[in-house]
């Protein structure tokens, strides 16, 4: 296995790689998953800081259930699933819910809205275009039920499958299919006038 780069390994041989003691397989698996479940992470809280709080959480996760590691399933849906779980353990603490006006830490004069805005190279009208209609779909998610979001963004953050959500939500793959069905009439039904 340490013959072949790691670049064209599998998650599930990165990860039982990285149990082994190959520190450059779990920077491989970082690098290949952390900024999605960030998203995943983020779209689900509303708030950067803490978002990069439970993503340093679930990482340390993987590490200290690095030796148990068994890949029974897709590494992805195992990683969501500690992802998850970290998510669920913060709401049982507390049930912060940030404005997407309120101030972002590192830069005070923005908010997260200006953060997920289009790149700075599109002329002002594009960006100011941009930004409401980045807007509009993060108000569309975030106003979608609880159990039709955390579906959306399972499958959409994590590209987990039905199969894989209902699995790790502990609902039948109908009730996922459902969810996901509903999710997305909500948002193409608010994301209309943006066509």
């Amino acid at each position: 296995m340490r013959d072949a780069p790691l670049e064209g390994l599998p998650d599930e041989e990165l990860m039982l790689a990285y149990a082994a003691g190959d520190a450059a397989a779990f920077a491989r698996l970082y690098d290949r998953h952390a900024r999605a479940v960030y998203r995943f992470l983020l779209r689900s809280l509303r708030h950067p800081q803490l978002a990069d709080d439970l993503l340093q959480e679930t990482w340390m996760a993987v590490i200290r259930n690095a030796a148990g590691y068994a890949p029974r399933a897709r590494f992805a849906t195992w990683l969501y699933g500690i992802a998850r779980t970290k998510l669920i353990d913060h709401w049982r603490r507390a049930d912060p819910a940030a404005s997407l006006d309120e101030p972002v830490a590192d830069d005070p004069g923005a908010s997260l809205v200006d953060h997920i805005a289009a790149d700075a190279a599109f002329q002002p009208e594009v960006q100011a275009l941009s930004r409401a209609q980045a807007r509009a779909f993060v108000d569309a998610v975030e106003a979608l039920p609880p159990v039709q979001r955390e579906a959306f963004l399972l499958h959409a953050e994590g590209g987990l499958t039905l199969d894989e959500i209902a699995n790790l939500t502990q609902v039948g793959a109908e009730t996922v299919k459902s969810r996901l069905r509903y999710a997305m009439s909500k948002l193409r039904a608010a994301m209309e006038d943006w066509r």
